[in-house]
């Protein structure tokens, strides 16, 4: 792992004529939407402006528009938000509680400039009566204290920018679907009914950016494993294969976790340019399965070793915006696929397109697909191939105040889905009424299917500062 970091490090420094050129930006598993992160293009086109990396990479004090001192409760470095959200499952589900969410939360936000480093932090402070738990735990986001980011922006020289601390990342170009997109995500979240910025979970990392006139280069590392904030049972019910049937609090999963600082780490990397008005990437990263898919003789969840290579392309396409991906999954623990307690690698890949269809109405539609490679060696109870399509519909009305958002998981072979909805509407400048419901469908055992008992509704209101 060390050698790999020093390797790609050290080519960079062998690159042509480097220049200064402007920053580049997470199973359910852009550049316009979800790369805003990187001035490239890797699309989560329904997560918000905060959820993207270029913001985080490029921001900074000076660039920002000064902010009313009239009116401001907090100090002009420091912005947030309060709001209360309240949501419950539309069925009984015997191993979880009936209300989804009932939660009041407090973000602060705050940067400041030190000579040539940018600090960065934004915290949530949680009062949240359904989990019941207010032990903090910043790993898996739980407690009253969820920190979002804390880190410390530098640029020693016009072709590097480097990033170190708590941070949000995401690169990809899938639209909630990732394929390359190895940083830890937060699906408890997203389920539950949660602003989307919260699909995305923080990573403990430093990420350094390198621009040359040839390409731009984004290497991540983290020094001990982030795993996604998978679902466990102690907030959503899924099926456990052990009993054969769903379960939530009454098993709640505690799989074995890479722990150890410098030895269970990651490192990811990234290599865009643009061709031209096409966005170009290669990636590859070396870590862990994100979430325990892996079992242990004695029936223990863990999460294998996992390396990453793939692609992506994003540009215009017939008065829309295209975009293509495919990543192979070198599942290192068993390359053989004799092993039916380790995930079998894979073939992944997806092919999207989103246009605006009429005035203030956009749809986006997207075809993914898993394919398990030695299948045969090792078969499951799925189908060698996972097909899934998706539809996204977004209308804007009311002035553009109203926002109407319709997002459809769907498998044609597993015959399983996921609906996702929300409304929101913009009241004052200060001031976000949202309300919504996530549908689960399908049998007990598919990967949507398994979350039927959690089909929920919710509402919620955000009083920005």
């Amino acid at each position: 792992m060390k050698r790999l970091l020093a390797s790609l490090l050290l080519s960079t420094a062998s690159l042509p004529a480097l220049a200064a050129a402007p920053a580049l930006p997470a199973g359910l598993g852009g550049d316009a939407q979800e790369q805003e992160e990187t001035d490239s293009a890797s699309s989560l086109p329904s997560l918000p402006m905060g959820l993207s990396a270029a913001s985080d990479e490029e921001a900074s004090t000076t660039d920002k528009p000064e902010k009313k001192a009239s009116g401001r409760i907090l100090p002009e470095n420091i912005s947030g938000f309060i709001e209360g959200r309240v949501g419950v499952r539309t069925q009984d589900d015997p191993h979880e509680k009936q209300m989804s969410i009932g939660e009041t939360r407090l973000q602060l936000e705050g940067e400041w400039e030190a000579g040539p480093a940018v600090f960065s932090v934004t915290s949530d402070f949680i009062f949240d009566p359904v989990e019941d738990d207010y032990a903090v735990d910043l790993e898996t986001g739980r407690g009253a204290i969820d920190l979002r980011e804390a880190n410390v922006v530098l640029r020693p020289t016009s072709f590097m920018d480097i990033k170190a601390g708590r941070q949000i990342l995401t690169w990809g170009t899938g639209d909630l679907v990732f394929i390359n997109d190895m940083f830890p995500k937060d699906y408890r979240s997203f389920f539950i009914g949660r602003d989307d910025e919260y699909l995305k979970a923080p990573s403990d990392a430093v990420r350094a950016s390198f621009f040359t006139r040839l390409f731009n280069l984004d290497v991540a590392y983290t020094p001990r494993f982030d795993p996604d904030r998978y679902i466990d049972g102690s907030r959503i019910s899924y099926f456990n294969p052990l009993l054969g049937e769903r379960a939530g609090r009454n098993a709640v999963m505690d799989p074995l976790t890479p722990d150890e600082w410098f030895d269970d780490d990651e490192i990811a990397a990234r290599a865009s340019r643009n061709i031209g008005a096409y966005e170009a990437a290669v990636y590859a990263y070396r870590g862990y399965w994100k979430s325990p898919q892996g079992m242990t003789a004695l029936g223990l969840p863990y999460f294998p070793e996992l390396s990453v290579y793939g692609a992506s392309l994003r540009g215009p396409v017939a008065g829309g915006i295209g975009n293509m991906e495919v990543g192979y999954y070198d599942s290192r623990e068993d390359r053989s696929g004799v092993n039916p307690l380790v995930p079998n690698s894979q073939f992944r890949y997806l092919i999207g397109y989103e246009r605006e269809a009429m005035t203030n109405l956009t749809v986006g539609v997207q075809y993914y697909a898993e394919r398990t490679l030695d299948y045969d060696l090792s078969p499951s109870t799925s189908d060698r191939t996972r097909h899934l399509v998706t539809v996204r519909l977004t209308k804007l009305a009311m002035n553009q105040n109203l926002t109407l958002s319709l997002f459809n998981f769907w498998s044609p072979n597993q015959h399983d889905g996921y609906v996702r909805s929300r409304a929101s509407y913009k009241l004052t400048d200060d001031w976000l009424l949202e309300g919504g419901f996530n549908i689960f469908y399908g049998k007990t055992q598919s990967f949507f299917g398994q979350f039927e008992d959690n089909t929920n509704v919710f509402v919620g209101a955000r009083r920005s500062f």
